[in-house]
């Protein structure tokens, strides 16, 4: 049974926000982390150990509100260089403290891309933060560091919110560690693009204690930003339409997970912009099959004009997800 080809993710930041910085960022560095706490977006700053705190309305309740800098950048030692010159071995000590404010009603868990800037507002790091269980009125408050940078990377001057995500807690992907009430985890990894050509994998573990079984595709549900429908889009059986580079579509089969076992399927598209207005849709809400509960994941489809999204079948995963033992906690 063929396998989708393995995606390596680049960044934390979904594939669209990487093309749209690709031509003004320079020497990227970005990781995903997860925080009980938020924070705001800011503007440029000239910083000092302790923090320059910053006065910014910023984004969709997310702001940063402080900003820390070292006096300056330490020159890096020959061991804490990788033979490909990066840094490998300390952090950068640059961080920007953050709050979220949820004025909404009921109670969301964020997902902030933060941007840390160049003092001629260039990027010079992406990073991703999840804030979950915000609940209505509440201020949840963290910090983002930018991590370890590249030793020809510009000086870090500033730092803002890029972009936020936001789905009802009862509909966001299980936390690292967390297995759900169901004992099934549904998720999506960062993807990877190439050529136009965008692929995101849709991961299902079997996190419980029963056998789980799943046969076909799985079941999807397109929503904008308010997560409403969103219209125009064809999901497809299969890539072949997409294209034809990924192999020939192999037939959906029944697959049976144990306790601990995952299976994999992956949305391929093309972001090609022709005539007509281009469609980006960054919720996807994904049932793994009939009846199932819903988890809405936020790849930011960046789907052009094309109209048209393939979905590839459930295959079970070769390793296991669950090597450290989070799984077989729930069902």
């Amino acid at each position: 049974m063929r396998r989708p080809a393995e995606l390596r993710p680049a960044f934390a930041a979904p594939l669209p926000l990487l093309s749209a910085l690709a031509a003004t960022a320079v020497l990227l560095t970005a990781c995903g982390t997860e925080h009980e706490e938020t924070g705001r977006t800011d503007a440029r700053a000239t910083a000092s150990r302790d923090g320059t705190r910053i006065d910014d309305p910023g984004k969709d309740g997310v702001r940063i509100t402080s900003l820390t800098l070292p006096p300056a950048s330490p020159s890096p030692t020959r061991d804490s260089l990788s033979v490909d010159g990066l840094t490998t071995g300390s952090d950068s000590g640059v961080s920007a403290a953050y709050e979220v404010t949820n004025h909404g009603t009921e109670a969301w868990t964020y997902s902030v891309v933060f941007t840390f800037l160049s003092g001629d507002g260039g990027a010079v790091a992406l990073q991703t933060e999840t804030v979950r269980d915000v609940g209505p009125g509440q201020t949840v408050r963290g910090t983002v560091r930018a991590g370890q940078l590249p030793s020809a990377a510009p000086r870090v001057t500033g730092a803002k919110v890029f972009q936020v995500t936001k789905v009802p807690v009862g509909e966001a992907p299980a936390g690292p560690g967390t297995c759900p009430a169901s004992g099934i985890r549904v998720s999506a990894d960062k993807g990877d693009a190439a050529m136009g050509l965008r692929v995101v994998g849709l991961h299902l573990d079997n996190c419980g204690k029963r056998a789980y079984s799943v046969e076909g595709y799985p079941l999807l549900e397109l929503l904008d930003d308010t997560l409403r429908p969103v219209d125009g889009v064809r999901i497809l059986h299969g890539s072949g339409e997409i294209t034809p580079g990924a192999g020939p579509d192999e037939p959906p089969r029944p697959v049976t997970l144990k306790p601990g076992e995952s299976a994999t399927a992956a949305l391929v598209w093309r972001n090609t912009t022709g005539f007509g207005t281009p469609v980006n849709v960054p919720h996807v809400r994904v049932r793994a099959r009939e009846g199932a509960e819903p988890v809405t994941v936020t790849p930011h489809l960046d789907l052009g004009t094309t109209g048209k999204l393939g979905v590839r079948p459930w295959e079970k995963a070769e390793r296991q997800s669950c090597p450290d033992r989070t799984c077989q906690g729930a069902g």
